[in-house]
């Protein structure tokens, strides 16, 4: 006959399964024993029949009430759990999806039988022939929709073993300030509907460190989100000057980055480097306007196309859309400041002169603190070169000496005089025409000069203004993320 040879991961679970079952037996049997005068069940043959007999009157006599000999004795429900997948997170509704499988165990009072008379250490039975404690998740926001399970186990001890699998729609406080690098921490509460603490108390059947790592073990979704952490706590609750038990497990959520890093933070950042790059080209050679302007269109299609991956919630507003608007700000201030750049050099003709206070402030001392102002100093020395040259050739070409003439040849002198007077008359038109030429020439170096001056200034402040604006938000970014990492 072929042996079968089941998957390790179903093995592992069978014998989790088996080991829990025998913790939990040996525990009860303690219990048991300390009842002591409850008579144990007869079975006139060790058949399932005999036994369902033998139980009828002892077992589904109670199903409707707590099945304890004094009503004054809580019954003890154990819990355990383990989280097999996290299906999603709805940061706009606030809430989380996972699949849960819960195992209660609880014992009946006065119920046990001798396996070896009765055939069986155990029996399965239909829920609702027994009594169920009503225990619920009180973060519950949607039904149980995962598969029903109609039937418990019952041990020759009275120790009742459920288990049900739950999809858990709960509510969960989600805090996206983070985003992408968050970490959310839920929680479910387990408690009875109805019964209060005299009735119903619970506890956890494994410590919580070891539900944690059969959850690592169990677990089968790798989505978005990964689970870092469990913790629980005990409490009650008052209502109605009743007090419920409590069970609270805490779940702690972290999500994976790498998506959001690679598709929207290096991308942005990119794209404002390059804006930042694009201060380098000449603005009175090269329409840097018009690179700026297709930077800002393509970087509002960007986020228009990755506005999917962002939540979306009213509470708060994540850092990273404060990144994107500072992106966005960035580069938009970067074209008003080449917009007025541009106008300053190409309608410098235009203008009227640089006046003295603001040549002085900008050409002198501000164009040191902006390392240029050795190029401001080229500037001046050689407008001033070339006035200089200019002028003294005026004047030697105006200095021409007349010699001493006869008296015949005073009719030939008149008429070269004539003619260099009019000769003098060109040349004194022809002479303020290139002045005034070289007075604009001169007015208009001086306003591209002021705009080289001003747009290094505001290449130096709109450098340093990215570094501490990034550096802000990455300082709140690291320093939240190891607050929300701590337990």
């Amino acid at each position: 006959m072929a042996s079968i040879r089941l998957p390790r991961m179903e093995v592992r679970t069978w014998y989790a399964t088996l080991t829990w079952f025998q913790l939990i037996t040996n525990c009860f049997i303690i219990q048991y024993l300390l009842l002591g005068s409850v008579e144990s069940l007869n079975c006139s043959e060790p058949t399932t029949k005999s036994l369902l007999n033998a139980m009828r009157e002892e077992v589904i006599l109670y199903s409707d009430a707590r099945p304890v000999i004094s009503l004054s004795t809580p019954t003890n429900v154990t819990v355990d759990l383990t989280l097999y997948g996290i299906l999603g997170v709805n940061e706009k509704a606030q809430v989380l999806e996972t699949y849960l499988w819960v195992r209660m165990t609880w014992q009946i009072e006065g119920l046990s039988w001798d396996p070896a008379e009765c055939g069986a250490k155990k029996i399965s039975l239909p829920r609702e022939k027994i009594w169920v404690p009503d225990i619920i998740i009180n973060e519950f926001m949607d039904e149980n929709r995962a598969p029903e399970t109609y039937y418990v186990y019952v041990t020759s001890t009275g120790l009742v073993l459920d288990g049900r699998p739950f999809h858990v729609i709960s509510s969960c406080k989600l805090d996206i300030y983070t985003f992408p690098f968050d970490f959310q921490n839920c929680s479910y509460t387990f408690n009875s509907y109805k019964h209060s603490r005299d009735d119903v108390q619970l506890f956890l059947l494994l410590p919580i460190e070891q539900i944690f790592k059969n959850s690592l073990e169990a677990i089968t979704t790798k989505g978005e989100w990964e689970l870092i952490d469990m913790r629980a706590e005990k409490s009650s609750q008052l209502s109605l000057e009743e007090e419920w038990d409590s069970l609270i497990v805490y779940i702690v959520l972290r999500r994976r980055a790498t998506l959001y890093v690679v598709n929207l933070l290096i991308p942005s950042s990119f794209l404002l480097s390059l804006d930042l790059f694009s201060f380098l080209l000449p603005p009175q050679e090269v329409d840097r306007a018009s690179f700026k302007m297709t930077l800002i269109l393509g970087y509002t299609v960007f986020l228009l196309l990755m506005n999917d991956m962002l939540p979306v919630t009213g509470n708060d507003l994540p850092l990273i859309n404060v990144f994107f608007s500072l992106c966005l700000a960035l580069m938009v201030a970067s074209l008003l400041e080449t917009i007025l750049i541009t106008n300053v050099v190409c309608g410098s003709r235009d203008f009227s002169p640089l006046p003295k206070w603001l040549r002085i402030l900008v050409l002198k001392y501000l164009a040191r603190l902006v390392c240029m102002k050795k190029s401001c100093d080229k500037h001046i020395v050689a407008n001033r070169s070339e006035s200089t040259f200019y002028k003294n050739s005026m004047t030697d070409n105006a200095m021409i000496d007349i010699p001493l003439v006869s008296g015949s040849q005073v009719r030939v002198w008149e008429q070269c005089l004539d003619e260099m007077k009019k000769m003098s008359k060109d040349l004194l038109a022809i002479r303020h025409q290139v002045e005034e030429q070289f007075n604009n020439d001169n007015r208009t170096d001086e306003w591209i000069m002021f705009g080289q001056v001003i747009d290094r200034m505001l290449f130096i402040m709109y450098i340093l203004f990215i570094i501490v604006s990034l550096s802000t938000i990455m300082i709140l970014w690291l320093h939240l993320y190891s607050l929300d990492k701590r337990p």
